[in-house]
């Protein structure tokens, strides 16, 4: 072919290897080229995928640990220094009701003491039920037999003595009067029945009223029914609680709460037999249970002072668990 200026045109001649390998370039490079975009197209719709995935799972839960409960040793290592320290053998039993992880705890909490006074705390437990339930009526009246007489509280009993079942019953929970006590246990039954309803109550080691022994622990188990609602329920507990509120012994548990703190409780003493048991309503946490029970101690105000000592310590201890 000739050029516009009349030469010859130059001729370039690839040889068919060359024409082969040129094309084998492009095919190559256009299968690289579709490579490049398949795997880009696969990790657009991997992660597509994975976001997917992961919005549909919902933000990670952040793993959460229970709050531990403290150690008692501290506590068991304070209360036994006060019994000591005062020359007393003593049983205590503390039961939490509130709070994260409630416990229950104890320093001789099986041991047998006298129970002195604490056999009214079953006995008007049933009181309470009976009444509110319908089967007795707080105005039933009961008289007095010279077999109830015992020296206590109140010394206006004689024969012919009568009064109403809810002013006997005042009577054994705000001043622990001993007779007014024993008319009511014969009413209901005796000791076998006052007994009877205590064992039905959680009280399974005690024997009150005669010979008239028990344990912390069978006290505690007491309170915890009668607070669970298991003893005639809310109506029982309106009934029964403000005859067992800021009573004439206040010296033992309640003096070693802070001021203004419910303590729902009943107390027994008998020489140097001091014993308290109570429903603490409102705790640094909540509601907790301590019952005490001492003997060969000092007695008297000195006595009234360990138990005081041994609820301070037990507030103290409940202040470090956490709500």
């Amino acid at each position: 072919m000739a050029r516009p200026d009349g030469r010859p045109a130059e001729v370039v001649i690839i040889s068919p290897v060359l024409k082969g390998g040129i094309a084998a370039a492009v095919i190559g490079a256009l299968f690289v080229l579709a490579g490049f975009w398949v795997g880009f197209s696969l990790a657009r719709t991997d992660g597509a995928a994975q976001a997917l995935d992961a919005t549909a799972a919902g933000p990670t839960a952040t793993p959460t640990t229970a709050a531990r409960h403290p150690s008692f040793d501290p506590l068991q290592r304070s209360v036994a220094q006060i019994l000591a320290a005062a020359g007393a053998v003593g049983g205590v039993t503390l039961m939490e009701l509130d709070g994260s992880g409630p416990q229950t705890w104890s320093l001789n909490g099986d041991q047998q003491f006298v129970a002195a006074s604490t056999y009214k705390l079953p006995l008007l437990m049933e009181e309470a039920q009976n009444v509110t339930g319908g089967r007795w009526r707080g105005t039933d009246t009961l008289c007095f037999q010279d077999s109830d007489e015992e020296d206590g509280y109140f010394n206006d009993y004689h024969d012919g003595t009568c009064m109403s079942r809810s002013q006997l019953e005042h009577r054994v929970g705000l001043n622990s009067d001993n007779t007014a006590a024993h008319i009511l246990v014969r009413y209901a039954g005796g000791g076998t029945a006052l007994n009877r309803y205590a064992q039905a109550h959680g009280a399974k080691q005690s024997t009150f009223y005669d010979p008239n022994m028990t344990t912390t622990n069978d006290l505690a188990r007491l309170w915890q029914d009668e607070y669970r609602g298991s003893a005639g329920g809310k109506a029982a507990q309106q009934y029964l609680y403000p005859i067992l509120t800021k009573t004439a012994y206040e010296k033992g548990i309640p003096a070693g709460v802070p001021a203004g703190t419910t303590v729902v409780h009943k107390i027994g003493i008998l020489d140097d037999e001091v014993n308290d048991a109570a429903l603490v309503q409102r705790g640094p946490v909540g509601a907790y249970i301590l019952t005490i029970a001492t003997q060969d101690g000092p007695g008297g105000d000195a006595g009234w002072k360990v138990l005081a000592d041994i609820s301070r310590a037990v507030w103290q201890f409940e202040q470090t668990r956490t709500a």
